[in-house]
């Protein structure tokens, strides 16, 4: 009976640690208060994995366009990714900025995960190669932080995307997990190491098989690595690690100045992305 009622109390103990780890490691939701200035655009809903409802921002540019798919990172929301918005739509992209679930104005869900960040890209794809704006055999994705390595999912899954532009993207997920766990003095063993087998445990999937410098490999699109020098969130070199395991020389990286949070500063550099996309959209 005692081995029982210890048992009973570890579970318990086990219970309210799992608690914790979902509400530590929760994205904080941030709602929009501006919208897209300078172009044509509409609200839009889209439905997704779980029965859940997407928000975004559609903006076409004439018909039909080459379109693509712009994707948030962690604790982010469409209206950060904004300042790509004018300068692709002026180059004759439509575009749809979207908040994955559990951020901006989409829907809840249970958690938010990489996974779940690509069934919210797929949901994208298939909304936006439904409109009558958009050339459905010319779609693409943008995606910054958990976004790109989300992106790098779910391209690694298709053979219907042109390109991915990857802004930021972390190496592997333990790796990232780590630096977090660090940053707020949490041991690895065994706290660090529980909390990165229950993450696993609750997203249905192994870190191995999402991480980015393995998903890269299986991605037949041309793919445009983008990351910051100054990036303290993600180190440079996980740019690097994911352009050396890449499938072949259709895999390109730049190295630009900039943090994680402005995506290396990309929007000094819309030339060289701008031209990237051209070239993999056949636009010119």
């Amino acid at each position: 009976m005692s081995v029982l009622w210890g048992l009973l109390a570890l579970a318990g103990l086990l219970g309210g640690a799992n608690v914790a780890i979902r509400r530590g490691l929760a994205a904080p939701r941030v709602i929009e208060t501006g919208n897209p200035q300078g172009v044509p655009w509409r609200a839009v809903d889209m439905p997704t994995a779980n029965g859940k409802r997407l928000f975004g921002w559609f903006i076409p540019a004439g018909e039909p366009a080459p379109a693509l798919v712009v994707m948030h990172g962690w604790g982010g929301n469409a209206e950060m990714m904004l300042p790509l918005a004018a300068p692709l739509h002026a180059r004759g992209y439509a575009l749809l900025l979207v908040d994955a679930r559990c951020h901006g104005q989409s829907d809840d869900d249970r958690f938010a995960s990489l996974p779940r960040f690509a069934e919210d890209i797929d949901a994208a794809l298939l909304w936006l190669a439904r409109q009558p704006e958009v050339d459905a055999a010319r779609l693409g994705i943008i995606g910054h932080s958990v976004g790109a390595g989300a992106a790098l999912l779910a391209a690694s899954r298709r053979r219907d995307l042109r390109a991915v532009v990857s802004l930021a993207a972390f190496a592997h997920p333990a790796a990232m997990m780590r630096r977090w766990l660090a940053s707020k003095r949490v041991p690895y063993w065994p706290f660090g190491a529980y909390i990165l087998a229950y993450v696993q445990r609750v997203i249905g999937y192994r870190f191995e098989d999402i991480a980015p410098c393995h998903t890269i490999a299986r991605v037949t699109c041309p793919v445009l690595l983008v990351h910051g020098l100054e990036d303290d969130t993600v180190p440079v070199d996980e740019a690097r690690q994911i352009h050396a395991a890449r499938p072949g020389e259709a895999v390109e990286l730049l190295l630009v100045p900039g943090s994680h949070d402005d995506y290396g500063d990309v929007t000094h550099h819309l030339a060289q992305l701008g031209d990237f996309l051209d070239r993999s959209m056949a636009l010119r």
